[in-house]
């Protein structure tokens, strides 16, 4: 888990994932939102990628970058179940 709120800590970062909320993209189509170089982007991406957070695939000689909704899953998951804890604690 530390490695994924580690990862999402960065502006950069999490607005890649807003972006492949809505569709999934390559990395240049990414880039096109930033005001940094695409290597930057592919960067970023890889961080994500190993904190599972987004997957890829390849279409012809494209990446196709989407996200991993599992992940996202499990970690509210924890939360509602952390959440619930706490509040059985204060009964």
């Amino acid at each position: 888990m530390f490695d994924v709120y580690k990862v999402i800590a960065d502006e950069t970062r999490r607005k890649i994932l807003d972006l492949l909320k809505e569709k999934d993209m390559t990395v240049s189509e990414i880039s096109g939102y930033f005001k940094i170089s695409q290597p930057s982007i592919s960067q970023h991406l890889a961080l994500l990628k190993n904190a599972n957070l987004i997957d890829s695939f390849k279409e012809g000689k494209y990446v196709i970058y989407s996200l991993n909704l599992t992940v996202f899953q499990e970690i509210l998951g924890w939360v509602f179940n952390f959440a619930n804890t706490k509040e059985e604690d204060e009964k």
